[in-house]
């Protein structure tokens, strides 16, 4: 059996990429730290992971460890004990809420939602219809479907500068009545 004097010796070696001394180390703790992993994680493949980066850790904060006249073990198990948790905390699933876990959220608007919507639709059709036919028309298709002003000028036979005008007046008095 390893005594603690001789880990402590094994880790200030490996802090200086002693690899003999390393591969000591590692044959006097890899036992106990796979324990460590396997009772964290109850997963044999995911202990042997978790252990293989317990080491390349070690390797590389070595020169950490202090002898502070507690057992080097305690450091070893603790940072094998930490690396572990993390794995598990990587593997849960994260935490959904009870719609999305059952798929029942609805994507469309509630019925509140449309009935107001319902709502404002019935007040914009009753404002477009106090519009004369053809400026109603150039609103719907300049803001609903998206048509250039240099279309609807050509659609309807006036100058670019007209729809312009009709769009704008048209827009002012939608406002006015959508307000009343």
């Amino acid at each position: 059996m390893t005594t603690p004097a001789e880990i402590e010796k094994m880790i200030a070696q490996t802090a200086l990429r002693d690899q003999s001394a390393f591969s000591a180390l590692y044959d006097a703790t890899s036992g106990k730290l796979f324990g460590v992993c396997l009772r964290v994680l109850n997963n044999r493949g995911e202990a042997e992971e978790v252990l293989q980066e317990v080491y390349i850790r070690i390797w590389h904060k070595a020169d950490n460890y202090a002898v502070t006249g507690h057992s080097p073990m305690t450091w070893l198990i603790t940072v094998a004990r930490n690396l572990a948790i993390d794995r598990l905390r990587t593997r849960k699933a994260p935490t959904r809420d009870i719609e999305t876990v059952f798929d029942l959220a609805d994507e469309g608007p509630g019925p509140e939602a449309a009935a107001i919507a319902s709502s404002q639709r019935t007040q914009l059709n009753a404002c477009l219809d106090e519009l004369e036919p053809e400026r109603a028309d150039a609103v719907k298709q300049a803001y609903l479907a998206g048509e250039t002003y240099k279309d609807l000028a050509a659609r309807h036979a006036v100058p670019l500068n007209t729809m312009r005008t009709w769009l704008r007046r048209s827009l002012l008095k939608l406002k006015e009545c959508l307000t009343r």
